[in-house]
């Protein structure tokens, strides 16, 4: 089982995660951000990963250290847990819809991690999540995963429609992308490597 536990405790946050790539859906989630809870939720059940967070934050003073730490840990542990990224699929892409909304996710496990990230938001803030750094989320998921990442919201209405369809078409995409492809023995890489 490809798994991975990582704790970070600063003055800031203090957090746990546990993934297992090769899991079922099977959850448990606290960050003290409803909004975050629901969507890592999704990403778990849409990915089929095993996922435990337990992240402590100063959220008395706003959610955005609690939501930037939380991505930091949970790229550090999608690392972690490919190992050598030997015979993985690497790449991987997917459109979800969330009724009005169209979200698309394309990844890369290059090892070069890179984000693109494009959305209009039409509010703030969904619930105590601020709006403006989602795009900020999946960036910090990305540099500490080595995952070049592009995800767009085509368009949409309701900013929770938006920012769930994104969240599950990441999964998806994750999903295809770190799972063995039978015929693969080696690295999906002309270099011969994905993590230098």
């Amino acid at each position: 089982m490809r798994e991975a536990t990582i704790t970070r405790k600063t003055k800031e946050t203090d957090i746990a995660i546990t993934i297992n790539l090769d899991g079922s859906g099977k959850h448990q989630i606290s960050t003290g951000v409803g909004f975050l809870d629901h969507m890592l939720t999704a990403v778990a059940v849409h990915g089929l990963f095993d996922l435990q967070v337990k992240t402590v934050g100063d959220l008395h003073i706003d959610a955005h250290h609690t939501i930037e730490d939380t991505g930091i840990v949970l790229g550090q542990c999608i690392d972690q847990a490919l190992g050598d990224r030997k015979g993985i699929n690497r790449m991987g892409h997917s459109y979800v819809t969330m009724d009005e909304a169209l979200g698309f996710v394309a990844l890369d496990l290059s090892g070069r991690p890179y984000t693109v990230f494009s959305a209009d938001w039409h509010a703030p803030m969904i619930g105590q999540f601020p709006t403006s750094i989602i795009g900020h989320f999946f960036e910090s998921v990305a540099f500490q995963s080595k995952m070049n990442l592009h995800a767009k919201v085509e368009y949409g209405r309701d900013d929770h429609h938006q920012a769930e369809a994104l969240f599950k078409a990441f999964a998806r995409a994750l999903r295809t992308a770190v799972e063995h492809d039978p015929r693969r023995t080696g690295i999906a890489s002309t270099k011969g490597t994905l993590t230098d």
